[in-house]
């Protein structure tokens, strides 16, 4: 990896997060932890870098698309699985684009996801690719892991915050194990945790994503007030804010860390039920 970068004249930056997997034994694990298909699986793989992992996924018989923003990696990128990996080069596509805003259009059906995602954009990253990406039936991430700890906490928690509301929308989310530092170029400043998810059909509700997402996001707006007293900017209207409580038998006096998915769900559900009527 080290004399690849040299090759290009590339050096990880921090202002898109890189930081290279260079140890072998790390990508391996990560492959064998995604818990893959053995009959093969398109794998979308976000910030290949060097392309570390995507050789280790290519090994075991897997299709990749690698979603890299940076234009000298991924003009490299398929110049690297030509050399290293011949045999596989037919089941690599390297995609030039922005991962926040990649389209279905560009990145296809992929089956998983499996990635060393940009430290600084993660959640927003995976949180998009859930969306926009229904065939993604499961996955497994790296990433910062304090991150790790917020996408997979539940209720109740003191890490538990939006990040881990909104992805419990789209999947179950669990932690996977750390990862050193030393097996990075550059080492980090932070630890690193691998988080693996597996997609599942959101709760059932009358409320769109957008609008449960939009009661996530009041909810914790004001973490040491009430449930209630956080919601007051989503409904204005007390009295009608009142009805959704009592329409869904959630207690007001309850603050949003408390509150899963399915009763952000059934709020929203029961908003959008007295805005029509």
């Amino acid at each position: 990896m080290r004399s690849l970068a040299a090759a290009l004249g590339v050096r990880p930056t921090k202002q898109r997060g890189q930081n290279f997997v260079i140890d072998p034994n790390t990508v391996r694990r990560i492959v064998r932890a995604a818990d893959l298909s053995a009959d093969g699986e398109t794998v979308l793989e976000v910030g290949p870098g060097l392309g570390s992992l995507t050789l280790a996924l290519l090994a075991e018989g897997h299709r990749v698309t690698a979603v890299e923003i940076d234009p000298v990696l991924a003009t490299a990128l398929p110049s690297t699985i030509a050399t290293y990996a011949p045999g596989q080069a037919a089941a690599f596509t390297v995609v030039e684009a922005d991962a926040m805003t990649v389209t279905p259009d560009e990145i296809g059906s992929p089956t998983a996801c499996v990635a060393n995602l940009p430290y600084n954009v993660a959640v927003p990253v995976l949180l998009h690719l859930l969306q926009v990406s229904p065939s993604l039936r499961h996955g497994l991430v790296m990433v910062q892991s304090e991150v790790a700890d917020r996408l997979a906490a539940g209720p109740g928690s003191r890490t538990y915050g939006v990040p881990s509301a909104k992805a419990a929308w789209y999947a179950d989310v669990r932690r996977a194990g750390p990862v050193g530092r030393n097996v990075f170029w550059p080492a980090p400043n932070v630890d690193s945790g691998l988080v693996a998810f597996s997609r599942r059909e959101p709760p059932v509700t009358a409320a769109s994503q957008e609008e449960v997402f939009a009661v996530i996001e009041g909810a914790f707006s004001q973490r040491r007030k009430t449930i209630r007293s956080a919601l007051a900017r989503w409904m204005p209207d007390r009295a009608q804010l009142d009805e959704v409580f009592r329409i869904t038998g959630i207690d007001p006096g309850l603050r949003g860390e408390m509150l899963g998915i399915a009763e952000f769900a059934a709020l929203a559900g029961a908003g959008q039920s007295l805005s029509t009527t």
